[in-house]
């Protein structure tokens, strides 16, 4: 393996790319974002392995094989995606672990979730996720959180707070690149504050007349000035 320099994490997104050359390892990011924005799409193009690198989704939303085919959509290779899946094993209680398919019973079990997510680590350290070797060490890892707002459905603000402060200082040890959603609407100022202290960049998304517009927040050189975009084919793009 190669033992390589602190890596950096594209995204694909030109205003971000060419300012920072890319999101540094250790970071991780909150999309803050109304309901009926293209928070969800953004995020499967931001969690996206680039060659070279590997994606787990903690999906409290979709199942598996539906996170796998927005994968497809964004251009991932699925054998460097991981999924754990926090909603079929309520509906389909035989349903057993693969490499890369991980289930926890419901969202409730941050627990079993943190366990998975620690498995799928090891099998990515240890060479055995995909099968085919990358040849970067550290690998580079992205993990998302689709989404906390459903988390904080189920949990109380304190008790996951403590289950995110655990998840991002582990994104930051391992070198990966943490990418979470939270509804901007569903819940209040404190709960929103706390949540973004956890986090070294939020990217804030609007709506205006159907129209996304999204603000970087956290990176010297970017200001925080409000940038039309959509997403097509897995690509976002700018000021349509």
């Amino acid at each position: 393996m190669i033992q390589q320099e602190m890596y950096s994490y594209k995204t694909g997104i030109p205003q971000i790319d060419q300012a920072t050359g890319g999101f540094d390892a250790g970071t991780n990011l909150l999309i803050l974002a109304p309901s009926l924005s293209l928070a969800e799409e953004l995020s499967y193009i931001l969690a996206r392995p680039l060659p070279g690198e590997y994606a787990i989704m903690l999906s409290t939303n979709e199942r598996a094989s539906e996170v796998i085919d927005q994968f497809k959509v964004a251009g991932a290779d699925k054998s460097f995606v991981g999924v754990i899946d926090a909603i079929t094993k309520s509906s389909t209680p035989a349903i057993t672990d693969t490499g890369r398919f991980m289930f926890v019973t419901n969202p409730t079990d941050l627990t079993g979730i943190g366990i998975k997510f620690s498995q799928m680590l090891e099998t990515i350290f240890d060479g055995t996720f995909s099968g085919k070797e990358t040849g970067l060490f550290p690998p580079p890892i992205r993990f998302c959180i689709n989404s906390v707002s459903t988390l904080l459905m189920y949990r109380k603000l304190e008790v996951l707070y403590q289950f995110l402060h655990v998840m991002t200082a582990k994104l930051k040890k391992v070198e990966g690149f943490g990418l979470y959603i939270l509804n901007s609407e569903a819940f209040d100022e404190r709960t929103v504050s706390l949540i973004k202290q956890l986090m070294n960049i939020v990217i804030e998304i609007k709506v205006e007349r159907s129209d996304n517009y999204f603000r970087v927040m956290g990176i010297h050189g970017i200001n925080a000035d409000w940038h039309k975009f959509a997403t097509s084919k897995g690509q976002v793009v700018m000021g349509l």
